[in-house]
């Protein structure tokens, strides 16, 4: 590959970053708002019920949706004979089948989702989310393979959290036994309209298309490595709640699930580069040019980290005002969102090292995943039975599975990382010391906040606190290529 298309390539990704970064910040605007209405209007006990039944929902829904956020980048890559359209109909297709069947026998045997049968009629229609789910999952990945993010950031940023918001509002009023059900249906129907409009744009109706059942079948069998990788890192932040759902009451799974949502924040930054580096590695893959994929891999990695690390302390040293935003019942979970916060840092490096992984060694990464959501949930329900021995409340039941998701992810990019660079036959390590220097400035402005009043703290605290990291960060961590984050173009004259 020449010095121009790698510095293309680098300039793709740092798009992506840059779009997605706005993505974040208008997610983080929208996110709250839920929050603060489902916990100050609807409660702990109802959101924990609510939070526990999507657990099932949306795990399904990456399940159906085949692995296509990042597999669909392949099939379009080696399908150069076909009507790109027709590709992307057949994982719509494939996306919208499975998915309806499964949302049918969970509609029929609601059980799994609300064990305590607590349950709506309308909270029973939960399943359908699940096929807008899957068919979104494509629409976009179509999209991404195009470089178009923007269509992302609508749906996922914008759209969806907004409507939630607004509907969780306003069916409180209306309907409340069944508000946030309703209100996240409409969120994500609302979401797939979204990204279906553009992708049509894009890439226009099939043209002579059938579900042909060998082709299908094929596709499907290429696809369950990936869907399984994919539902299994998804289900890592997920089994947490499922499994202190499991031990504690639906008062602290909401407590736990508001904790969770604020720290998952910035798993977007990380989640919404793989689609831009799925069709730029698989080129290199091509290419047999691994030293750009590792080069990639690694600075796309440092982005993440960099970022994850700065929004962590800003949403971590102010945790506990940032919780009561939703309701003083919730601030004690701030020990949970920390360490929440931290397992989002610790998982960058496995993120960026399974965006190669799915190409080159799908079914060693499968294992390794395998091996850390088992490893999360043994070590979850051993850390849960010590503090019912020490006798502890279910506050540190909740910190305790955070825990050990923190732990879990962080071997997880230890092993990932080191498979990679023994395909590649190259370093990957996407750590810098700056890190470390740039944590200290931000420490010390957020204990200088956290002794004022909580409104001087959030309005003004984070902004600093991210403004002091942000400094050391640019004047420490980051060279040339790493500033290209940041620009617009790309003086190719200077290569």
């Amino acid at each position: 590959m020449s010095e121009q298309a790698s510095q293309d390539d680098i300039a793709a990704l740092a798009k992506g970053g840059r779009t997605n970064f706005l993505g974040f910040l208008l997610r983080l605007a929208a996110r709250l708002p839920f929050l603060f209405i489902a916990g100050r209007l609807y409660g702990a006990d109802a959101l924990g019920r609510f939070a526990y039944a999507l657990v099932l929902v949306e795990l399904l829904g990456q399940l159906c949706a085949l692995g296509l956020k990042r597999g669909l980048a392949q099939w379009l890559a080696h399908a150069e004979d076909r009507n790109p359209a027709n590709v992307v109909m057949d994982g719509l297709f494939l996306a919208a089948l499975f998915s309806i069947v499964v949302a049918i026998g969970l509609y029929l045997v609601p059980i799994p989702m609300f064990p305590s049968g607590e349950y709506t009629a309308i909270d029973r229609l939960l399943p359908l989310g699940m096929v807008f789910l899957a068919v979104t999952e494509v629409a976009l990945a179509a999209q991404a393979y195009r470089f178009d993010i923007a269509t992302t950031v609508r749906a996922r940023a914008i759209v969806e959290p907004w409507t939630i918001s607004i509907m969780a509002g306003v069916m409180f009023f209306i309907m409340p036994a069944s508000g946030l059900s309703i209100a996240y249906l409409l969120s994500v129907a609302a979401a797939a309209v979204v990204a279906f409009i553009p992708m049509i744009g894009t890439y226009g109706l099939p043209h002579h298309w059938s579900p042909h059942p060998s082709r299908m079948w094929r596709l499907v069998r290429q696809s369950l490595p990936l869907a399984t990788a994919d539902a299994i890192e998804w289900g890592t932040r997920r089994a947490d709640i499922a499994i202190l759902g499991l031990f504690a009451s639906p008062s602290t799974v909401g407590i736990y699930y508001v904790a969770q949502q604020v720290a998952s924040l910035p798993q977007k930054l990380k989640t919404s580069f793989e689609p831009i580096l799925g069709p730029v590695i698989t080129r290199n893959l091509k290419e047999k040019n691994y030293a750009a994929i590792a080069k990639q891999v690694c600075q796309v990695g440092f982005w993440i980290t960099a970022a994850q690390a700065g929004i962590a302390l800003a949403l971590g040293i102010p945790g506990e005002a940032v919780m009561g935003l939703v309701g003083p019942n919730f601030v004690a979970g701030t020990g949970a969102m920390a360490l929440l916060l931290a397992a989002e840092v610790a998982a960058a490096t496995a993120v960026v090292s399974e965006a190669a992984l799915v190409y080159t060694a799908r079914l060693r990464n499968l294992c390794i995943s395998l091996a850390t959501i088992g490893f999360q949930v043994a070590l979850s329900v051993v850390l849960i039975l010590l503090a019912k021995d020490l006798g502890l409340g279910e506050l540190y039941w909740a910190a305790a599975v955070a825990a050990a998701l923190m732990v879990a992810l962080g071997v997880s990019s230890v092993a990932k990382a080191w498979l990679l660079s023994r395909i590649l036959n190259q370093r990957i390590n996407n750590w810098r010391w700056a890190l470390v220097w740039a944590v200290i400035p931000a420490g010390l402005v957020g204990w200088i906040f956290i002794q004022l009043p909580e409104w001087i703290e959030l309005l003004f605290g984070i902004p600093a606190i991210l403004l002091a990291y942000g400094w050391v960060i640019w004047r420490k961590g980051f060279g040339p290529e790493d500033r290209v984050l940041f620009r617009r173009k790309i003086d190719h004259q200077s290569t």
